[in-house]
């Protein structure tokens, strides 16, 4: 069963300037809620029992809006708003289920899971992304129902623009297992209009074996000086690991632009 799961918290947020300078980009509220409250509210619906943040000691702001109990003591003292109070419930009931573990230099996402390796107890984990929401459709749910089938990793996707596709890591496919799910040859980053082996991209949801920590562990650094979760994920799928690629209902939301952001408020406020 997969009963945790991982979500990297400590990148910088510069596409979010200048909000993200005094504040954590996953507490931005989209829609009057934080966005990381969504990625919660999705781990819960799909049966997740921990969550482990990866934050940084610049991000501390995030483990505060956790543990801040004498705000909020303060506050119902004088005041006994039924809001309120539900909110500082949800917030205690969310953080029972939260370890933190710190990546305090922006090595990259591969180096932010490895920081997470002994924290894990079974053989697969969830990964998720905060930038990217999936509204209307549990994503997280249905790839860990593939999982239970195929007893194997699984990797979120959607059809993006060919134009497009150097903005994202593409994949290349093996075979088509049905119409939503197709087993993944390779895993290629953010290639060329003309190179790209596809127009499937990887979304910020995973479903990983616990292998991809002994990959990651001897990956080297890659483009910009970081460790790529995706390079590690190319050696499992050359070692011969089965990993599928899930073609996922819902609709997809980018968060971690200033436009994307705006957009993502926009679209949920009508749900």
């Amino acid at each position: 069963m997969i009963k945790q799961a991982i979500i990297p918290l400590a990148g910088q947020g510069t596409r979010l300037l200048p909000l993200t300078s005094v504040f954590a980009k996953e507490l931005l509220p989209i829609n009057g809620k934080p966005g990381v409250e969504y990625i919660i509210e999705e781990c819960i619906d799909s049966g997740i029992k921990e969550i482990i943040f990866i934050i940084s000691k610049k991000k501390e702001i995030i483990k505060k809006y956790f543990y801040n109990d004498k705000f909020y003591k303060k506050i119902l003292k004088k005041n006994k708003d039924k809001r309120i109070s539900f909110e500082y419930a949800k917030i205690k009931k969310y953080r029972k289920m939260i370890k933190f573990v710190y990546q305090n230099k922006p090595l990259g996402t591969g180096d932010a899971v490895l920081k997470t390796k002994k924290y894990i107890n079974n053989n697969f984990f969830l990964m998720l992304l905060p930038d990217d929401l999936i509204t209307k459709k549990n994503c997280s749910k249905d790839m860990i129902s593939i999982y239970k089938k195929y007893k194997c990793s699984v990797m979120a996707s959607m059809n993006v623009k060919k134009n497009n596709v150097k903005r994202w890591g593409i994949y290349s496919k093996l075979k088509n297992i049905d119409r939503k799910n197709f087993l993944i040859k390779d895993v290629v980053e953010k290639p060329s209009t003309k190179s790209a082996p596809s127009n499937s991209a990887v979304i910020g949801r995973y479903i990983l074996s616990y292998d991809i920590f002994k990959k990651l562990k001897k990956q080297k650094k890659g483009k910009g000086g970081e460790i790529h979760i995706t390079d590690s994920i190319r050696k499992l799928l050359n070692d011969g690991h089965k990993i599928i690629g899930h073609r996922f209902s819902g609709k997809y939301l980018d968060c971690g632009t200033m436009n994307g952001y705006i957009k993502s408020s926009m679209e949920i406020s009508k749900l």
